[in-house]
């Protein structure tokens, strides 16, 4: 297996430290590290694996950090330029980025431009800026591999096909998150601690409040058209709530191949860092004797419309996903604060993406003016500040 010297943004995160610990296991290099604010673990991930340099965007925070390990050969930087740098480091062959948020597009352009592998765990990355990373990325000839389990998934069922005229459609599951079955009315006073209880998956906040609204599975939906080169009417959603298949392709032959395998992000993380190679993994062994049923359902998509508004977004092209993408941030973290309503996430995110302007063809500047366009419109159109 051909050794590699990773850079991992986000490295402090649920990706981040599952990352570290699969670098751990098969011996490989760490040549850079970036987080938020996170001292503690980022300085007992310094002194672990001995980076080049390490960043944090809190610029306090990098400032005790630097302090902290001032007997070390790690040279601290700040801001998303310090993660920038950490993107672009020049040991580092493959990039894993687990930025949350809007916040990691910059990241993932530096890191094509400087020509790194691309493992990609932050999936706004391709919902803001699609058309600029895919396009950056194939003139670089620069690989980009999906973390999510089910972008992995779907990446490893189409091995082997000898083109995509072959593909008919893909099949996103989804686990329906904690409100799976209740109506709109039975989430009208739904708390944040009530949307928190994932099923199945361990993960931070947002991405776990995203679940709740399954505006989660809508952004999937657009990085798989990015992903995989595919009209957004030939991705079907299936609610499956053992999340056991992670996802499935369909061929023209109506052959449907899925991917299996228990709820651990170590297998996605470890394919895209071994790929195309296997090894032998952290995660435990699938016994289906033991699962007994898999079940499945059609998507709510009237309670749950975070879905149909995120594949309008795609449909529509342009800036109408980065407008969505960035609305629905500003919602979730409201929503996380207490200023509205688990249903009002929804409706403010359809509303703004609806008030977005129609373009063919944009900037990394414009994707980032859309951010805050999109951001003070949710705060307008919420009445709270």
């Amino acid at each position: 297996m051909t050794t590699k010297n990773l850079s991992i943004l986000g490295s402090t995160g649920s990706i981040g430290t599952q990352s570290l610990e699969t670098a751990r296991k098969c011996g490989y290099s760490v040549s850079a590290l970036s987080a938020y604010s996170n001292v503690d673990l980022i300085e007992a991930q310094i002194r672990e694996f001995k980076p080049q340099i390490a960043a944090l965007v809190d610029e306090n925070s990098a400032k005790e950090l630097k302090i902290r390990v001032a007997d070390t050969d790690t040279k601290v930087l700040s801001g998303l330029s310090g993660v920038c740098e950490c993107a672009a480091c020049s040991d580092a062959d493959t990039v894993i980025n687990s930025v949350v948020g809007m916040a990691g597009l910059r990241p993932t352009l530096t890191a094509i431009e400087c020509g790194k592998k691309i493992a990609l765990a932050n999936k706004e990355t391709l919902v803001a800026g699609g058309l600029l990373v895919t396009t950056n990325a194939k003139a670089k000839g620069v690989d980009i591999l999906p973390v999510d389990s089910e972008h992995s998934a779907i990446f490893q069922c189409l091995q082997g096909q000898p083109t995509n005229r072959a593909l008919k459609r893909i099949i996103l599951t989804a686990s329906g998150g904690p409100f799976f079955g209740k109506t709109r009315e039975e989430l009208e006073k739904v708390t944040v601690v009530d949307a928190l209880k994932h099923p199945n998956w361990s993960m931070g906040q947002k991405i776990t409040i995203d679940s709740a609204t399954m505006m989660n599975k809508g952004l999937e939906l657009i990085e798989a058209v990015w992903l995989f080169g595919v009209h957004p009417s030939k991705i079907e959603i299936v609610v499956h709530r053992e999340s056991i298949i992670h996802s499935a392709v369909e061929y023209t032959d109506n052959a449907v191949i899925a991917q299996l395998g228990l709820p651990d992000m170590k297998i996605p993380i470890q394919y895209a860092l071994t790929y195309p190679e296997r090894i032998e993994s952290l995660t435990g062994e699938l016994d289906l004797t033991k699962l007994g049923t898999l079940t499945f359902y059609k998507p709510d998509y009237d309670t749950f419309k975070c879905m149909n508004i995120c594949r309008e977004a795609i449909s529509r092209g342009g800036l109408y996903p980065a407008f969505a993408n960035s609305a629905n941030e500003q919602a979730n973290f409201m929503f996380r604060q207490g200023k509205i309503g688990f249903l009002e996430i929804g409706e403010l995110v359809e509303r703004v993406m609806n008030d977005a302007p129609k373009v063919d063809t944009y900037t990394v500047d414009d994707v980032y003016n859309a951010d805050i366009e999109a951001r003070n419109l949710v705060i307008k159109y919420s009445g709270k500040q």
